[in-house]
């Protein structure tokens, strides 16, 4: 059985939780998508951790846990994380990194910086991972393969000439005097080569023939729905899609083979970076929210900033849902809401006077006015419930309200940050 969590908006939503957790009854975790630009956060016997790269499999010693070659793979973050987490008594874990993965390189990083500085007040929001200087490179087919490690000749060949091409782009885009030497960035990357060596290899060929022998294979995603470039809130998206579909890209999985896909939504909202948010609240209203939100407050764990906060946004639920292929929602941090008298959830879009349920494309969403409805709050600490029997009946009707609005099942409740505050419904 193949099966995908993924983001229902804006990413953050907690599916580090929920792949660390289902992943024990896994054989394997992929990731297939995005970089080091977002992070998954969990709690478990260990302790806790802020995972950027590594699939967040690697705390069960019976899973093998693979970068596809659909991951901006960038070698300092990978063993980094991977010193980080063995120093606090993980035990090392089954890692396999697809050969055809791309390099996040150390230019791509300096172009996310400049570039950001150039647009000054008309950014994007980058985390400066280098993430959309990397895919522009992929799609321009200048990008660096783990491969290509391998292969020295071939290797200085493909390094001189993109640093001829971002030499150029440099002086004469953004007036700078940084010159990029090929022979300094070659050596860099065969450094990394011999300790990379044990756990590089063919991931395709590795998950179609788990497939074939009826592995069980959790596909992990990153960020959301609304992030996706063709699908999302463009130009504020990131570089690669974050929708379970594109595993049979990123992954080389067969769009058949997925058979269950779990979209993870907050009980409320938050977003990090710019763009459109219908929902979004301000001031007191949202720093209250926000402290309480999260593990430790609604902080990025990439980069620490505060993210924007709003209510939960039913046209854009069902919208990702939708475009998700969605058959569980896992409904997360609703024990957040505890403090709340009535609790607001936007509902609809006012644009222009007309009302609409679905989400429209970005220069109407950004004249989109948020119509929300109210749920009494049921002013109580529910959190580390773990029946559906033990919710206080207006959490109860909460968790219904949504469910009727965006059309898919909640299956899945998280009342807590740990790994095992879960109810399971309807199961």
């Amino acid at each position: 059985m193949v099966r995908a969590i993924v983001g229902g908006c804006w990413g953050d939503e907690g599916k580090g939780k929920m792949t660390d957790l289902l992943s024990e009854d896994s054989d394997i975790v992929v990731r297939f998508q995005g970089g080091a630009n977002a992070g998954h956060t969990i709690i478990n016997q260990y302790g806790k951790f802020a995972l950027h790269l590594l699939p967040s499999g690697i705390f069960r010693h019976n899973v093998t846990n693979v970068i596809a070659q659909g991951v901006a793979f960038n070698p300092d973050e990978f063993f980094k994380e991977l010193d980080s987490v063995l120093s606090q008594n993980v035990p090392t874990p089954n890692i396999l990194v697809s050969d055809r993965a791309q390099i996040v390189m150390p230019y791509h990083m300096l172009f996310d910086a400049l570039e950001e500085q150039r647009l000054a007040g008309g950014s994007f929001g980058s985390t400066k991972s280098g993430i959309a200087p990397f895919y522009s490179d992929k799609y321009l087919k200048i990008g660096i393969q783990v491969c290509d490690l391998f292969d020295e000749k071939g290797l200085m060949e493909k390094l001189e000439k993109a640093c001829f091409q971002k030499n150029v782009t440099l002086k004469a885009l953004y007036k700078s005097d940084i010159t990029l030497d090929p022979k300094e960035l070659f050596d860099k990357l065969i450094s990394y080569r011999e300790r990379l060596r044990p756990f590089v290899g063919d991931a395709a060929l590795f998950l179609n023939n788990a497939i074939k022998e009826d592995k069980t294979i959790l596909l992990e995603g990153q960020l959301g729905s609304l992030k996706d470039p063709d699908n999302g809130i463009y130009p504020f998206t990131t570089s690669s899609s974050p929708l379970a579909g594109f595993a049979s890209v990123g992954a080389a999985v067969p769009p058949h083979a997925i058979k269950q896909i779990i979209v993870v939504v907050k009980a409320y909202s938050s977003a990090v970076g710019a763009g459109a948010f219908v929902s979004e609240i301000f001031g007191q209203e949202a720093e209250d929210l926000r402290n309480r939100g999260g593990n430790d407050g609604e902080y990025g764990a990439t980069t620490g900033r505060p993210r924007r906060m709003g209510w939960l946004d039913t046209v854009a639920v069902k919208y990702g849902c939708m475009l998700q292929g969605c058959t569980d929602v896992c409904l997360s941090l609703i024990d957040v809401l505890g403090y709340l008298d009535k609790i607001p959830v936007c509902t609809a879009y006012d644009i222009d006077g007309k009302i609409t349920t679905d989400f429209p494309v970005t220069p109407l969403l950004n004249k989109a006015k948020p119509v929300y409805e109210y749920l009494d709050g049921w002013k109580c600490d529910i959190m580390g419930c773990k029946s559906y029997s033990e919710l206080p009946e207006n959490a109860k009707k909460y968790i219904s309200f949504i469910e009727e609005k965006i059309g898919y099942p909640i299956t899945i409740i998280s009342t807590g940050p740990k790994r095992e505050d879960i109810i399971y419904r309807r199961k």
